[in-house]
């Protein structure tokens, strides 16, 4: 039936043919959820052909991409020599997207890390077209170019200064700037569009600024290009369920076969269904049950809790062997609030972001404006290097390039930070004997060959004396006891049952440590190899 208006269906091949070389184009997602794939590929097939668009500056909050047997994917189809001259993203995929990492560590792609929700909340910022974004997060970290470790900021050898960001006072207050710029694409995905163009993600677990990403583009006098499953009748869509207006659309591009996550579709993600317990069995009883045990003591009734990645991810698996899942609310920064976080579900790392049967689904902007005023009350995070002044570093360690993420957004105004890894990696062997009739202990059978605690980070993405200026506590779970963070550094206070601190913890740390007067053996009943009956309080 003719509407009388100009079809927005193109072909893939037919939407990336509108973007010139040069053009700073902006990729909406998270790794493989809401990334649309198939125009991203059409790109990198159009470049490899025709040797255009060249020159590309590519603006991606968080990456794109994930390892699949199927051939690249997401970021790494422009990873090809002269395609993209510029980057700027948060976290990085070696694994996921190797020769696009390989090209910014060799400085082939001007390459810039940010912490994530600062990514996110100045999509706000260029969809207005506004100068730039004041904030305070992110001072004295990496991201703070008056800091040590700015360094950080620039991936890569030969990498030339960067303009993004600047610091400056206000009122006399320290404070970062982030500098606005044009967006000539964006290159975004749905679940379905009608014939103007209306796009809602109504089937997607996130939604990645997404609506801020097309106002960017089209108030720059660019173009918004929507990859969707699905196509319907104008006028068919709920007003409430448009996420993308088709004002802002230019071209839609349609692909039936795409999936909702790199791990397949799930209804119970999004809210369509509401599944009556995610397949979650109770976690084996070993050393790290005993920290997540430790880590629940930590909660309170009614805490909104943020989840890392790493052993943090298991936590709501506990809550629910414990049966205190419906008295906290676990988020992820990505916008699912409340149910189970799908990282904590075997098999379901690879669906980081989305949540099952989750109570609300926000934008990703909107999230870390929540969680850079305060908003938490509590995060679990893993860690890579902790030093002597109780900073963290989780974005570049041993030759490794992850980027930090969220990390710095999380833990900038987060009241408790609880950290939660063992205290050495790889080889590391634990062994818990169950209090049961007996005294429990730990055992460390083989020690790891890294050191996690070290004289100084490698960068530094929580700065440990501005969290304790900022009246933070500052939590430190291992294996083997539990630091807090005090004026001078890490205080042991309690200890776990078998072990010893001149034999198993001052070897291993890379710092000296005050013990605290008081020393206490960890509670014992977190050793129990049963439920442990956690009661919040």
């Amino acid at each position: 039936m003719s509407t009388g208006r100009a079809s927005k269906l193109v072909s893939p091949r037919e939407a990336v043919d509108v973007i010139r070389s040069g053009d700073m184009i902006a990729i909406g997602g998270i790794i493989s959820l809401c990334v649309a794939e198939t125009v991203l590929r059409a790109l990198g097939e159009r470049f490899r052909e025709t040797g255009t668009p060249g020159g590309l500056t590519v603006f991606c909050p968080n990456r794109a991409g994930w390892a699949s047997p199927d051939g690249p994917t997401g970021l790494e189809h422009l990873a090809q020599p002269g395609m993209v001259r510029r980057a700027i993203t948060s976290t990085f995929g070696g694994r996921d997207t190797p020769d696009f990492v390989r090209r910014s560590l060799a400085g082939e792609i001007e390459t810039y890390c940010f912490p994530m929700g600062l990514l996110f909340r100045l999509t706000r910022e260029l969809a207005a077209r506004s100068p730039g974004m004041l904030t305070t997060v992110g001072l004295n970290t990496f991201a703070d170019p008056a800091a040590p470790s700015a360094e950080g900021m620039r991936v890569g050898r030969g990498i030339p200064p960067q303009d993004l960001v600047s610091r400056l006072e206000v009122d006399g207050r320290p404070c970062l700037l982030y500098r606005t710029f044009p967006v000539n694409v964006a290159i975004l995905r749905g679940t379905v569009a009608d014939t103007d163009g209306n796009v809602s993600l109504a089937g997607e677990p996130v939604t990645a600024a997404a609506r801020h990403l097309a106002m960017a583009a089209h108030n720059s006098g660019g173009k918004v290009i929507v990859q969707v499953k699905h196509l319907t009748e104008r006028g068919t869509l709920h007003p409430r369920l448009v996420d993308i207006p088709g004002m802002l659309v230019d071209h839609v591009v349609l692909d039936p076969t795409a999936k909702q996550t790199q791990i397949g579709d799930d209804p119970a993600w999004t809210g369509e269904v509401r599944t009556p317990l995610p397949p979650v069995g109770p976690l084996p009883f070993d050393h790290q049950k005993v920290m997540l045990r430790r880590v629940a003591q930590e909660l309170s009734p009614g805490a909104v809790v943020n989840l890392g990645v790493g052993i943090p991810t298991r936590l709501p698996a506990l809550a629910l062997e414990e049966g205190f899942l419906d008295d906290v609310v676990f988020s992820v920064e990505h916008g699912g609030l409340g149910g189970v976080p799908a990282p904590g579900v075997p098999g379901r790392i690879g669906a980081f972001g989305a949540h099952y049967n989750p109570a609300a689904i926000i934008d990703s902007p909107d999230v870390f404006d929540f969680y850079h005023g305060g908003g938490l009350d509590m995060t679990c995070l893993g860690f890579a290097q902790v030093d002597a002044e109780g900073s963290v570093n989780v974005g570049a360690f041993s030759g490794n390039l992850r980027g930090p993420g969220g990390f710095v957004d999380i833990v900038h105004a987060t009241r408790k930070v609880v950290l939660c890894g063992t205290l050495t990696a790889g080889g590391l062997q634990v062994e818990v004997t169950p209090a049961e009739g007996r005294a429990p202990a730990i055992r460390i059978v083989a020690e790891g060959r890294e050191r996690k605690l070290i004289p100084r980070v490698e960068q530094v993405n929580l700065h440990g004396p501005s969290a304790l200026e900022k009246g933070q506590r500052v939590v430190l779970v291992t294996e083997r006891g539990v630091f807090e963070l005090a004026p001078g550094g890490f205080r042991l206070v309690e200890i776990a049952p078998g072990i010893s601190v001149d034999r198993d913890i001052r070897p291993v740390v890379g710092f000296g440590f005050e013990v605290a007067p008081g020393l206490r053996e960890m509670d014992h009943a977190l050793f129990v190899s049963g439920r442990m009956g956690i009661a919040l309080r």
